[in-house]
């Protein structure tokens, strides 16, 4: 049995290829069954944000478990095989473990220490469980994942200043305006997390009117009612019914919807502009993965289109001092990785460690029990005190051989020296 991640990040597959990857939340679950219905996945959790899709497994057979998940990689985001391998990576036993923590730290994060991504690893775990995806190898991985994110952001500064994408997306969007987003009447597309993440961000940046617009009326309201204190300018809510009219009204448009196509096509943003000629640039950051806008509307006079790769620029530059915390960050990582294994070689000796001192405990039983009838001369506390010193002396002689077994299981030895005592003790 191993454990494996098999996946794309940012670091190695183009932006096109992430879009094409990238599960949303709507077809989770069933990505999950699928995975799950595999014959060599016995447990399988599915981490797809938006610059990272990875599948987590615990496998029976490695090879086949690999290319079980690379098939379904491929399906997803409709290309073979070959053409996904070149971007692919594949990571094993206690790679899967430095690697996955590394994440949930926000080490391996366009914006490093980013706050959001924690909670992404948290979900998905939660979301496998709920699918019945996830198991007892999986769930131990990815709790003291979770442990060891919550505690590199509390003990280090690696979350400081620009700590999430939405962060940086209103920074880069102010960027790209004279003056700022100050009296800006700025469009939010979309109410998930990201779409929440960018709204709270733009507190304090002077915009003149926030609209935020959204599939469904009750989460958008929500999210409206917190920020009116927050906005200097007014707060409205929309659907997406008018949303050429929406653009039109907008100088700056975030976008953050989850969803398999664009919702913003070229024709829109050519009436938008039309209606807004005079008015300045309008800037568009295209948050979603998949893409929400046409990636074709890009050549559009008057139209600013930004999306992940520009924001992975520019958050890149804007965090550089933050890289003195890495080393921090990463201590505690290392840490932490070795404290899990440590757990983990304590839980792969449990059976045999158990098997064992049953076996033995057993047999002194019996002895006693035999002895008994042999000798009647002995009174109750006299039986105690020779109950007392043979489990002295069980004790100490099974602790060496247990020490050994734990801190040798999950290696070679540790196979070797497992099988020695089966052979030995009968176990």
């Amino acid at each position: 049995m191993s454990v494996i991640v098999v996946g794309l990040e940012q670091k190695h597959a183009p932006l096109d290829l992430l879009d094409r990857v990238s599960v949303t939340e709507t077809d989770t679950a069933k990505a999950l069954g699928r995975l799950r219905d595999q014959p060599n996945l016995s447990e399988a959790v599915l981490l797809s944000t938006c610059l990272r899709t990875e599948v987590y497994a615990v496998v029976e057979r490695f090879h086949d478990g690999v290319s079980e998940i690379q098939e379904f990689l491929a399906d997803v985001s409709g290309s073979s095989v070959e053409g996904l391998s070149e971007f692919c990576t594949i990571r094993f036993d206690d790679d899967v473990t430095d690697h996955l923590f590394a994440v949930a730290s926000g080490l391996e994060s366009a914006v490093l220490g980013e706050s959001e991504v924690l909670g992404q690893v948290r979900r998905a775990w939660e979301r496998a469980q709920v699918e019945e995806a996830s198991g007892p190898v999986l769930g131990a991985l990815f709790r003291h994942a979770v442990e060891t994110g919550k505690r590199v952001r509390s003990e280090t500064a690696i979350a400081r200043g620009i700590t999430s994408l939405s962060h940086g997306a209103v920074a880069l969007a102010g960027d790209r305006r004279p003056g700022g987003l100050r009296g800006a009447r700025v469009l939010v597309i979309g109410a998930g997390e990201m779409g929440e993440g960018v709204a709270q961000a733009l507190s304090g940046r002077g915009v003149d009117h926030l609209v935020l617009a959204n599939r469904t009326a009750g989460r958008v309201d929500a999210l409206a009612a917190g920020l009116a204190a927050d906005v200097a300018g007014a707060v409205s809510t929309s659907d997406l019914d008018d949303l050429a009219g929406l653009l039109g009204g907008a100088d700056v448009v975030f976008t953050t919807v989850g969803t398999s196509h664009p919702i913003v096509d070229r024709t829109m943003l050519q009436g938008a502009l039309t209606v807004r000629a005079g008015a300045g640039d309008l800037v568009v950051v295209d948050l979603g993965v998949p893409r929400n806008v046409q990636p074709g509307a890009s050549d559009l006079d008057g139209l600013v289109l930004l999306d992940m790769e520009d924001l992975r620029a520019a958050v890149a530059e804007a965090i550089g001092g933050r890289q003195e915390e890495v080393a921090a960050a990463t201590g505690i990582v290392t840490d932490e990785v070795e404290r899990y294994r440590a757990a983990s070689r304590a839980r792969d000796a449990a059976p045999i460690v158990s098997a064992l001192r049953s076996k033995v405990e057993s047999a002194r039983l019996t002895e006693l029990e035999r002895l008994r009838s042999k000798r009647s001369d002995l009174d109750e506390q006299q039986w105690e005190q020779v109950d007392a010193v043979t489990r002295s002396l069980v004790a100490k002689l099974l602790h060496q051989p247990t020490v050994t077994l734990k801190e040798a299981a999950g290696t070679p030895r540790g196979e070797r020296l497992v099988e020695a005592l089966r052979a030995l003790f009968d176990l």
